[in-house]
């Protein structure tokens, strides 16, 4: 049963990792009704997001060998270091500083403490509250070749405010992106470049936890089901950032904003009730 669990979660993760309705609350929540009814943990969250992660490398590698290339020229004198390119590579990892740090810090909180469905049932309405107001009031002005080290910097604490479940990525950086004026597509772009480095870290510190450790994954499910979920991850999340990408270039995140309001009521209904405990 766990070997489909873990692909059924890995399905999950594809689907919601990059849409602002975060996918380590989807994990959290649909592993309560699952039949073993196991929180995946912060862990399997960690690892499956490689699997989402790589599709963006994927999906962007010219963009970001192009990005590479030219930070890489700028650091030895070879590329203008205010050319688009060179400049983006530094605002890539300037902007993944916030979400490291606070990882660090909070790490202990971030699997345990906030790992809470009340938690994550304020966060998707308030969160998704805060969306609306900034997909209303953005004046669409800028794109990504606009974005300066004040902004790239306010971008990556907002994907800090991803370390707590229900806040999304994706979310959260496309609400402060809407916020200082960009498109939704050049906000979306960005958040899935900003995210490289910080997942990819993350993912590989919980990996190194389980094969230096001899641990095993953490968490009801073991390192191949784990892995299983991973490759499922991959390939639908692939699949849903060319679709996300077409849909903001003409859509609002309209659906997105009721999606996660009508979760967090229900998540509300159902701890209040008690048919499901935090």
């Amino acid at each position: 049963m766990n070997w489909f669990e873990a692909a059924f979660l890995g399905l999950v993760q594809g689907l919601t990792e990059f849409l602002p309705i975060s996918s380590s609350a989807h994990l959290f929540v649909v592993g309560k009704f699952l039949p073993s009814g196991a929180d995946p943990g912060a862990a399997f969250t960690a690892v499956s997001q490689l699997g989402t992660e790589t599709a963006v490398l994927v999906f962007f590698w010219r963009d970001i060998v192009r990005i590479i290339s030219a930070w890489w020229g700028s650091l030895r004198g070879r590329v203008a270091r205010n050319d688009p390119d060179a400049r983006m590579g530094w605002l890539v990892i300037l902007g993944s500083l916030p979400i490291a740090l606070l990882g660090v810090v909070f790490q202990s909180h971030i699997e345990s403490t906030l790992r809470n469905l009340w938690i994550v049932a304020t966060t998707l309405i308030v969160f998704g509250l805060i969306l609306a107001v900034a997909d209303k009031v953005a004046s669409q002005e800028r794109d990504i070749k606009k974005l300066t080290l004040k902004h790239g910097i306010i971008f990556g604490l907002a994907q800090a405010l991803a370390l707590i479940p229900g806040v999304s990525r994706s979310g959260g950086t496309i609400t402060a992106g809407l916020l200082m004026g960009y498109t939704r597509e050049a906000a979306a772009r960005y958040s899935f470049l900003l995210a490289i480095p910080a997942v990819f870290g993350s993912g590989f510190y919980e990996l190194y936890k389980i094969f230096a450790k001899h641990e095993g994954a953490q968490g009801p499910f073991g390192i191949g089901e784990t892995a299983l979920a991973t490759v499922i991850a991959f390939v639908v999340g692939y699949l849903i950032i060319g679709w996300f990408l077409k849909f903001i270039s003409t859509k609002s995140f309209r659906p997105f904003v009721w999606y996660r309001i009508c979760l967090g009521l229900l998540l509300f209904i159902l701890l209040g009730t008690g048919v499901i405990t935090s």
